[in-house]
Formats: C-alpha cells, structure tokens, sequence
C-alpha cells in the first residue's frame, strides 16, 4: 500500500519512500519506532555499534553489531550474518535509541552475536524479492501435506530466508504437534533447510495484519508489542454488554482495547456503593437498571409499586449510600422520589420530546420510524362497477319485480342485470333462440305484475309499436330493462 510520501514510477508501483523506512501513514513497515536523531542528520559523539534491523516489513527484528566500515545508517538495506547464510533486512533504529529499545526487550549486549555484513547490492534484492514470491505457493503446499498426514496445526505464514537456503514454518496448534515426519516430507518437497516455530492466536494476526472493527489496522500489528491477558471483567466493568462476536477480534479471541480504558473505569468505580442493587422504601423496593459511571449516577425503578410502575429515578452516589446505610439498620424512608436530587425524574423512557443525559459520540444520524398511517378506503360512486349497483326504481315497482315470490311461495330469485354489455353480446343475444325465449318469459312475468296503462305500453313496445311522442330507435335492446313503466 502507497503512502503520502511514496514516489510512484510509469507504471503506478509505489518506488518507496526515503524517510529512513517511516513513512507517514506507517503501513509500509510493521511496529515502527522513529528514528528521531536521524532524521535530524545530526553528529552523535557517543556512537554506539549495535543496529536494529527488521526483517519482512517487521515481522520480525532483530539486533546485530554494525561495523563502522560498512557506513550504513538508518533506512539502508543491508546483509547480515544468520545461523544458516546469511539474510536481507532494512536497519530501522540506530544510534542511542537502540540501546534504549534493547533495554525494554530485556536483551543484554552480551547475546548480541552476530554482525552486519555490507550494504545490499542489486543482486541480493533481486534474490530477496524472489523468496518472497515463493513464500505463498510454500504455504499452500505445505498446508496440504500437513492436512494429508492428519497434524492437528494450522500454518499461518511462511518466511524465506534472504539467500533460499532457510524456509520458517510459522503455525498455531492447541497442543503439543508431533511435526518430526512433516518436517521430512517439507525438506522433501521444498529442498531447504525447514525450521518450525509455534505461535499463539494473537501473534499470528500481528504477522498477518488486517483491519479491525475500527476502521483501522490492527494494534498488535503495527505498534502493540506486548499482548496482556484480557477476560470479560474489563468488559463487565465498563458495562459494555457481552457478545462474543462484537468482544473478539480478528485473532478470535478478547480484544486487545478491551484493556485501554478500564484504569479509567476502575478509578471511577471507587465512588459507588457497593451492594446497592435493591434499595427498599415504605413504597416498595428500588431495583438497580443502570449505572451511568462518568455522571456518578444510578437509576432505579420500582418492584412491587403499580402506580409508580415504569417510573425511573436517578439517585446520586451520595444518596444510594445514605439509603443502604438505613436499610442495614432496618430504617426505610419514604418515597425516593421526592428525596432524589441527583437527576430529573424520567418518566417515559420512549417520550421524543425527552433529552437525554448523553452525547452522540458515532457521529450517525439516526432516524427513528415513524407510524404508518392507514389508507382510506375511496367512497364508492355511482359509476363504480365494484360492488352491487344501486336500484334507482320506485319503491313500488322494486317491491313488485324485484322481491315478488312466485305462485308456489317460494321466494323469487334476483335477477342480476348485465352491466357494460356490448353490441357484439346483444347480437349473439338475438342469434340465440334459446336466450330470446327465456327473455320472453321474463318480460311477460313483469308485464302482469304492472298496471293496465303501464302494461299497455309493454306491450306496445314488444309489438313494436310506440306512442307517438316517442321516437322508434333503430336497434332495440332487448336487455334493458323498463324503467318507470316505459319500454
């Protein structure tokens, strides 16, 4: 990943930066410490000979005694001495802030054995960066044979040696591993001296790298050095609610934060009452909800009290000693609600127009949901075909053709009009003999149920012939029915 500082060339690939290995985002090198006195290019009388070089972009770093004849500084590749070769890292501190790191790794002069060789020229980079390309195929292979012979290990990383001669296996196991056969079957396969290295869960994600839950890199991979034991009493502390998947980080298990701020938490603990979860009052017993440990704040609600149900009172530190004191002497006082100055009686936990005793520090936004309102249902209008349509007739003739009961007393079937009819269904209407006869029938049973005139004007209009203030249409429809007694 480029920096700020990096110089690119034609084809877009970070050349690297000059500011002795520190760049300004600190990701192109892992636990970094700057090199203050070099960047400063001032003259150090008390030189000291002893250089910090790392190895793999941090991974890991080592100390070695650096000849003043190889004129190399901070910043500078160079090749060193190794148990097996020799190996290519970049010095990273030197100077007096060496002796100072030395002091806080517990590591003396005396096992400091093996030196720096020379400045690194073109070849031994170009060799470097060819280890480097082998390290992921390695890996790869060697988690197929390690799954092949049945090991119960996880490989987590692979690093080559400077000069291909030395291959480090590093990987993570919850037991002991019998690895003296896999050992041989990689000194097979890969013809390179094989060296095993267990590692924990956290170490691991310090050499991989990633970014956690923050937004950030990882802590033990770019500055946290020392890993302390973490467990869920510095999550219980600082009321943070236990869920494993939110508590855990990339390693899998309790972030290492957890731990930042609990000297904070446990310092402001101090103040509180100890055992002051249930409170009694002559109006029932207070039940502890909440504890606002910065504000020096406790909140209670009531037990057993129906009308002060849901009523949640805040009680100052002060005040829940003083009530805790009464009970151990079997004094109860009256209703703390009157007595509570710490904070102002809430009485709707879910009101909106509430303000609450705490700032937005996630810098989000958040909308709360509001009700959905119903959709009225559209009134119904005299042109809507839904639903049953309105008989306009008089209530004379609705009682006489549409409720008649037939001769035998039983009640008349509706008769169901056919709205929106066409031409082409009236055509077919009278191509039928069938539906001409059932019409005809039906006409006839309304023409006795009307009066004489009425029905003398049917049955003009069924012969065809018409009064003479009416006009003869063109084509009869004979589904329509008679309204107000006229054809």
């Amino acid at each position: 990943m480029g920096c700020s500082s990096c110089s690119v060339d034609s084809n877009g690939t970070p050349r690297g930066c000059g500011d002795k290995g520190h760049c300004s985002s600190g990701s192109c090198n892992k636990h970094n410490t700057y090199d203050w006195i070099a960047a400063k290019d001032m003259f150090d009388p008390s030189a000291y000979n002893i250089v910090e070089v790392s190895f793999k972009k941090g991974s890991h770093k080592d100390f070695f005694i650096n000849d003043p004849m190889t004129r190399s500084i901070t910043g500078d590749m160079v090749v060193v001495e190794t148990a097996s070769g020799y190996d290519v890292g970049r010095i990273s501190l030197s100077g007096e802030l060496v002796r100072m790191q030395m002091k806080k790794k517990y590591t003396s002069e005396d096992r400091v054995a093996y030196k720096v060789i020379r400045k690194a020229n073109d070849r031994d980079l170009e060799k470097l960066e060819e280890a480097r390309m082998l390290e992921k195929e390695t890996m790869v292979k060697a988690r197929v044979i390690s799954r092949t012979m049945g090991l119960d290990m996880k490989l987590g990383d692979v690093e080559f040696q400077g000069d291909k001669k030395k291959a480090t296996f590093y990987y993570t196991a919850e037991g002991r591993v019998d690895f003296r056969e896999l050992v041989k079957e990689y000194a097979k396969e890969f013809k390179v001296k094989i060296e095993m290295r267990q590692i924990g869960a956290r170490q691991e994600s310090a050499r991989i790298g990633g970014i956690g839950s923050c937004g950030r890199e990882l802590c033990c991979s770019t500055w946290l050095s020392d890993f302390k034991s973490v467990n869920t009493a510095a999550a219980r502390y600082q009321n943070i609610a236990i869920n494993q998947s939110k508590l855990s980080g990339q390693c899998g298990r309790l972030k290492c934060c957890l731990n930042y701020e609990l000297d904070t938490y446990l310092d402001a603990l101090e103040d509180f009452p100890e055992d002051a979860d249930v409170l009694k009052t002559k109006a029932g017993s207070l039940v502890l909800i909440k504890t606002d440990i910065f504000k020096g704040l406790l909140y209670y609600v009531y037990e057993n009290n129906d009308k002060m149900r849901g009523t949640i009172l805040a009680v100052s530190t002060t005040r829940a000693k003083e009530v805790r004191a009464m009970n151990k002497k079997g004094v109860f006082p009256s209703e703390l609600a009157a007595e509570a100055t710490a904070g102002p009686v809430i009485t709707d936990p879910d009101d909106e127009n509430m303000e609450h005793g705490y700032e937005d520090v996630t810098g989000q936004i958040e909308l709360r949901n509001e009700p959905r309102k119903k959709k009225k249902k559209p009134q119904r209008r005299d042109g809507d075909t839904r639903g049953p349509r309105p008989d306009n007739r008089p209530e004379q003739q609705r009682n006489q053709t549409g409720n008649a009961p037939r001769e035998g007393g039983q009640p008349r079937p509706e008769h169901k009009p056919k709205e929106n009819a066409g031409p082409d269904q009236n055509r077919r209407n009278m191509q039928n003999p069938a539906v001409e006869k059932k019409e005809g029938d039906q006409m006839s049973n309304i023409n006795k149920n009307l009066p004489s005139d009425q029905q003398k004007q049917a049955d003009g209009a069924q012969d065809g012939k018409l009064p003479a203030n009416k006009k003869k249409k063109k084509f009869f429809n004979k589904n329509r029915k008679p309204k107000d007694g006229q054809g």
